[in-house]
């Protein structure tokens, strides 16, 4: 028998089993109903052996992983706060850029996917720096990771020094941008004001590889804004306070009085919250900028001017 014909009898014999298994799943389906997996499994967990077993299709299977590690985040993020459980992101990234150690976007997506606080994120900081580190041992040339730790240390953990060391070692690479050095300077004389996280949110949201990342961007500048209008609505509550000699109970109150117009809202269009026994003001539960962050917070001894109240 020639090898030709011999090529022909398996390929022959592939497609049939091929079909017989398509044909009984189909009758799988039908004969019985679907049942959910609540239990979240990672039958194969080690990269390296994921790595090995994949033989020639290592790329291909590190897509596989990114999608499903899309599918385990957007799926939590869909459900109520406190049922939203990341446990399964790490691991799947940890798979995906080991099969493909050049995965960008699997490295940096998946940072920000991880150091977002939860219930929006996984709430790992740690993990996220992790996988970036991996990022960098394999191509300690690209600045891009160096600068995501930084953010990392600078907004999520609020350790200036640490992020001003990863924006220093990633503005001395070939190639990277000059804003990169002036961000380690700005770490080490003024922390984490606000003007700071304005402008790397916005350098952030300048990258033309991603359309979520620009919305992303877009959303966090949203909420600095309404940091800033937070402040001013404070400084009007605390002024009335003290002619009036009594708390601000409401809005409303407010609006009588002519120290505001009308019932405050924020940058996406929902009244601010007003709680009457502590004056605390926030975003509503309902709006597109809730939570807002615990931002950076500027050093002590440099305190810093108030934003002047609109009139």
């Amino acid at each position: 028998m020639t090898r030709r014909r011999q090529t022909g009898i398996f390929l022959t014999a592939l497609a049939a089993m091929l079909a017989v298994a398509v044909a009984l799943q189909v009758v799988r389906d039908r004969a019985f109903a679907f049942s959910k997996v609540d239990r979240r499994l990672l039958y194969v967990s080690n990269a390296e052996v994921v790595r090995r077993a994949a033989l020639s299709y290592d790329a291909l299977l590190a897509d596989v992983y990114w999608i499903r590690a899309l599918q385990h985040y957007g799926g939590e993020r869909q459900k109520a706060g406190r049922e939203r459980h990341y446990d399964l992101l790490y691991p799947l990234l940890d798979l995906a850029t080991t099969l493909d150690p050049r995965f960008t976007v699997g490295y940096r997506f998946g940072a920000i996917f991880l150091a977002e606080p939860q219930p929006g994120g996984a709430g790992r900081p740690d993990q996220a720096i992790a996988l970036l580190e991996k990022g960098v041992a394999f191509n300690p040339n690209k600045w891009d990771y160096y600068h995501d730790v930084g953010f990392i240390y600078y907004w999520n953990l609020h350790n200036y020094e640490k992020a001003a060391d990863w924006f220093a070692r990633g503005g001395s690479l070939p190639g990277a941008p000059f804003w990169l050095k002036s961000y380690a300077a700005v770490m080490l004389t003024r922390g984490g004001d606000r003007q700071a996280s304005r402008a790397m949110w916005t350098q952030i949201g300048q990258n033309e590889e991603s359309d979520w990342l620009r919305q992303t961007a877009q959303m966090r500048l949203a909420q600095l804004d309404a940091l800033d209008q937070i402040d001013v609505l404070k400084r009007i509550m605390n002024e009335f306070a003290a002619r009036a000699g009594q708390r601000v109970q409401s809005w409303q109150q407010l609006a009588r009085a002519g120290a505001v117009r009308g019932i405050p809202v924020d940058p996406s269009g929902v009244p601010y919250t007003l709680d009457p026994n502590t004056g605390a003001i926030g975003v509503a539960t309902n709006s597109d900028l809730w939570p807002l962050p615990t931002e950076p917070a500027a050093a002590p001894e440099l305190g810093g001017a108030a934003p002047p109240v609109p009139r």
